[in-house]
C-alpha cells in the first residue's frame, strides 16, 4: 500500500507523489546539462531536492537525452570530518566510488581515488580523480552532488576549488556538467578557512556557476493531485474544507503536506477508517499532534532560532517592529532555510501558519513549563471560555512577574511580552481550543485569534498586542480600529487590545488599566500593561 512520504526520497511504488521532474523546469535543467554548465539546485530541507536529482540521474542514464554517464552522490558524511581535509576528501571520494559502482557498474573508481590521494594529496585528489574518471570513457560525465553545504570550512573550500580548477578541461578530461545541491545557493556560503584564517565567500571559491535554480513548494493543484492519489487508492475522500486547510496551513511546504496527511490518514486511528472522509477538524488535530511531537523536521527548524542571523529577522516579525537590524544576507539565509518567506513587496513573514505556531511555542517552552496549567477557573459551567478573566489574570501576573520571566527568553527579550502572553494563553490549546497567529511586520501589532469549541460551534475572540511606541491615546485609537477590523474579518464575537508599555521609568500604577468598550461599533476591551 502506498502512503504519504515523510522521510527520504520518494519511491513511486511506495509513496503518493508528484513526479519529481514535473516539479522542476526540466527543459531549463536539460539545457544547462547539454551546454556543459555547472549550476546549483537549492531549497529548504525536505522539499524534494534529492528526489529530483535521482530522477534526473535516471533520465540522463536512460539514453533518451544523450549518451551520458550520470552519477548522484551525497557527501553529507564528510561533515563529521569537520575541517580535517584529508579525511573529509577520502569520505567524499568514497561516496563517488560507491555510487559509480552502484549506478554505472564501474568498480575501478575506488582504485583511482586511492591512487589520486597518494599522488596528489587531499588538495588535489578530487581534481585528479575527476579528470581520470572523465577521460576513461567517451561518454560525457555528469555529477549530481547532494548536501554539498553540509561540508565544513576548509573541507568545503577544497572541494569547491578543486571542482573549479578542472573546469577548463571539460568535457574530455573533467565532468561535462556538475549540479551542486543543498539548502543554500553557493553564492551565499560564508566559509571560515582555518588555514587561511579568513572568511571566504562561496561565490569566489566556485565562480564558474552559471545558474541557481530553486525548487519551490507544492502548488494548490499539486496538493490536490497528491490527495487524489490517496482517494483513488483507498476510497477515502478529503472534504473541500480539509483540502483548503491543508493548503493554507502549510503554504504548500511538501514535508508539512505529507506529514499532516500521513498523521490524519494512517497514524490516527479514526482516520484509518476509510469510510470516513478526512475533515478540516481532522487536519487541525493532526497539526496539533505534529507540533507537540516535535518530529525532526520541526525540531531542526526550531533549533535554528538560536542563531543570531535568524533572530535578527524573526524577532522583529514577532514584535511587528517598525525598525529592523537585519541585513539582506540575513533575510536570504532565513528564506533559504524555509522558515521565512517574503510577500510581494519583499517584506519578510513566517513562511506558513504551522511555522508561525511552532516559533513562539518553541521559544516559550521553558516558560510554559513553569506556568500553572489549571483550566477549571477560566471555563464556565456551560463550557464557555472566560476570556476577560484570563486576560485580567495575565495582567496581574505580568505586573508581578514579567521582569523575571522575560529574561528567560534569552536572545528574544524584545519579543518577551508577546511571547509571555502566548505562553500564558497556551493553556487554551491544552484545554481543547486553538490559537491562530498573525504578525503584521511594520504595522506594530500581533494578532491572535482564540478559537474555542462550545456546544457544537466555534466561538472566536481576537486578542491584539501592541507595544507602546507613540502616544498612548494614538496607540489605543489605532489599535481599537485595527482590532475591530480583525474581529469583523474573523467573525469573532469580541476583541481585546493589549498595550505593552515598556518604559522603565513609568510606574505600574500608570501602566495598568482596563477600558471597557463603548456601546458603539465592535466591542473592543483595551488592557494596559
Amino acid at each position: 500500500m502506498r502512503k504519504f512520504n515523510t522521510a527520504g526520497p520518494v519511491v513511486a511504488a511506495d509513496h503518493y507523489c508528484i513526479p519529481p521532474l514535473e516539479r522542476i523546469d526540466l527543459d531549463a535543467v536539460l539545457g544547462l546539462v547539454r551546454d556543459k554548465k555547472y549550476f546549483v539546485l537549492h531549497a529548504p530541507r525536505q522539499t524534494g531536492k534529492t528526489s529530483a536529482l535521482l530522477a534526473l540521474r535516471d533520465l540522463l542514464n536512460g539514453g533518451a537525452q544523450g549518451d551520458f554517464r550520470c552519477v548522484y552522490a551525497n557527501v553529507e558524511a564528510g561533515q563529521a570530518m569537520r575541517e580535517n581535509v584529508a579525511e573529509g576528501m577520502r569520505t567524499v571520494l568514497s561516496q563517488f566510488a560507491l555510487r559509480a559502482s552502484l549506478t554505472l557498474g564501474d568498480d575501478t573508481l575506488e582504485r583511482v581515488c586511492r591512487d589520486a590521494m597518494n599522488s596528489a594529496g587531499p588538495g588535489g585528489a578530487l581534481s585528479l580523480t575527476l579528470s581520470r574518471w572523465a577521460a576513461a570513457d567517451r561518454r560525457p560525465l555528469v555529477l549530481l552532488i547532494d548536501e554539498i553545504d553540509a561540508l565544513v570550512g576548509d573541507t568545503l573550500l577544497s572541494v569547491l576549488r578543486q571542482l573549479r580548477s578542472g573546469y577548463d578541461q571539460r568535457p574530455a578530461a573533467f565532468p561535462h556538467s556538475i549540479v551542486l545541491c543543498g539548502v543554500r545557493d553557493v553564492r551565499d556560503y560564508r566559509i571560515h578557512s582555518s588555514t587561511e584564517n579568513r572568511l571566504v565567500l562561496g561565490g569566489s571559491a566556485f565562480n564558474i556557476k552559471s545558474e541557481s535554480l530553486r525548487l519551490g513548494d507544492f502548488s494548490e493543484q499539486e496538493i490536490r493531485a497528491l490527495l487524489a492519489q490517496h482517494t483513488a487508492a483507498t476510497g477515502q475522500a478529503f472534504t473541500e474544507e480539509a483540502q483548503a486547510l491543508i493548503r493554507t496551513r502549510t503554504a504548500g511546504q511538501p514535508w508539512l503536506v505529507n506529514a499532516l496527511c500521513y498523521d490524519a490518514c494512517f497514524r490516527h486511528e479514526p482516520g484509518r477508517d476509510r469510510s470516513r472522509p478526512i475533515t478540516a477538524d481532522a487536519i487541525l488535530e493532526a497539526q496539533e499532534r505534529l507540533i507537540r511531537r516535535r518530529d525532526t523536521h520541526i525540531d531542526d527548524l526550531a533549533h535554528k532560532l538560536r542563531e543570531g542571523r535568524v533572530r535578527r529577522v524573526v524577532e522583529p516579525i514577532l514584535t511587528c517592529a517598525d525598525e529592523q537590524e537585519w541585513s539582506a544576507e540575513d533575510v536570504a539565509y532565513v528564506c533559504d532555510l524555509g522558515l521565512v518567506a517574503q510577500d510581494a513587496a519583499g517584506t519578510p513573514r513566517i513562511a506558513n501558519p504551522i511555522y508561525a505556531e511552532v516559533v513562539p511555542r518553541h521559544l516559550n517552552d521553558a516558560v510554559q513549563a513553569g506556568l500553572p496549567q489549571q483550566m477549571a477557573w477560566y471555563v464556565d459551567a456551560a463550557g464557555g471560555l472566560d476570556v476577560e478573566g484570563l486576560i485580567a489574570a495575565f495582567q496581574e501576573f505580568f505586573r508581578e512577574h514579567s521582569e523575571h520571566w522575560i529574561q528567560r527568553f534569552e536572545q528574544y527579550h524584545e519579543a518577551g511580552p508577546q511571547l509571555l502572553l502566548q505562553a500564558y494563553l497556551q493553556r487554551i490549546v491544552n484545554g481543547g481550543g486553538r490559537i491562530e497567529r498573525e504578525y503584521a511586520l511594520g504595522r506594530g501589532r500581533t494578532d491572535l485569534l482564540i478559537v474555542w469549541p462550545q456546544g457544537g460551534r466555534e466561538r472566536r475572540f481576537v486578542v491584539e498586542c501592541k507595544v507602546l511606541r507613540k502616544g498612548l491615546e494614538r496607540t489605543i485609537a489605532e489599535g481599537v480600529e485595527q482590532t475591530g477590523g480583525y474581529v469583523n474579518r474573523c467573525g469573532a464575537e469580541a476583541g481585546h487590545l493589549i498595550v505593552f508599555d515598556r518604559r522603565l521609568e513609568r510606574p505600574w500604577a500608570q501602566k495598568i488599566f482596563r477600558r471597557v468598550p463603548s456601546g458603539e461599533g465592535v466591542p473592543v476591551t483595551v488592557w494596559g500593561m
